[in-house]
């Protein structure tokens, strides 16, 4: 496996969350994590891209974007700690996943803000000089983080960002997550009410632009109001 994999996560798995569920090798319960045992990695280059986060999104978007980074990290580590990916990486690709659902992003393009917020982020942390291995790595995870379905593959950097972040914002897959983990993660970064701010934000994606990429996931806003795991944390 060269280098570039392994720290960027561009190995390839499979597209389906059951498939990749039902590979488990150890289907141990999910065991209590608490934010203290997950490193955050703190090179210059994620105090800028930090920086440029909580200057851009709102709080809401921003701790939603950290939780998505403390959920995978715990689901990776005991359930698929053979995919490799620096957590550097992973960490950009969650602050960056929902840049083009600002207001700004996302009435400025007729793009689907996914794509928008992919190539918004490559550009800014090329210009950041990154490697370029790794801002194509957060590009790819950017575009196609709601792309979920049951057929081909995406990258491994790709599937944890579908795991954390339907877990967050739908519920999905929460047996992969101890109900400690989630109380710990939302005390460090609380939802206050992000149900309703995301369901507002799909809906209004939807309004913007019929053709957009979010409209395939049919009653998706819906699916978000409906999110029980998350209800008693809101």
């Amino acid at each position: 496996m060269s280098k570039t994999i392994q720290e960027h996560g561009w190995t390839a798995v499979p597209r389906s969350l059951e498939k990749l569920v039902a590979s488990r090798k150890d289907k141990k319960p999910s065991a209590p994590v608490s934010v203290e045992d997950i490193a955050i990695p703190d090179s210059p280059l994620v105090q800028d891209i930090v920086k440029y986060a909580k200057e851009n999104l709102s709080s809401e978007t921003f701790n939603h974007s950290m939780r998505v980074y403390y959920y995978g990290q715990a689901i990776t580590t005991q359930h698929f700690p053979e995919w490799r990916y620096s957590p550097e990486t992973y960490l950009l690709t969650a602050l960056l996943h929902d840049i083009g659902t600002t207001t700004k992003n996302q009435s400025s393009t007729r793009l689907s803000f996914e794509f928008q917020g992919g190539y918004i982020s490559l550009d800014l942390l090329k210009s950041l000089k990154a490697e370029l291995e790794q801002a194509e790595a957060v590009c790819e995870t950017i575009i196609r983080h709601q792309d979920l379905g049951d057929t081909g593959n995406v990258t491994t950097l790709t599937a944890v960002t579908h795991f954390a972040t339907v877990l967050d914002n739908a519920g999905l897959n929460a047996e992969l997550v101890h109900e400690d983990t989630i109380k710990s993660v939302v005390a460090k970064y609380p939802r206050n009410g992000w149900t309703g701010c995301f369901a507002a934000v799909v809906r209004k994606e939807c309004k913007l632009k019929p053709w957009a990429n979010t409209s395939r996931i049919e009653g998706f806003a819906e699916m978000v109001e409906a999110n029980k795991l998350m209800q008693p944390y809101d």
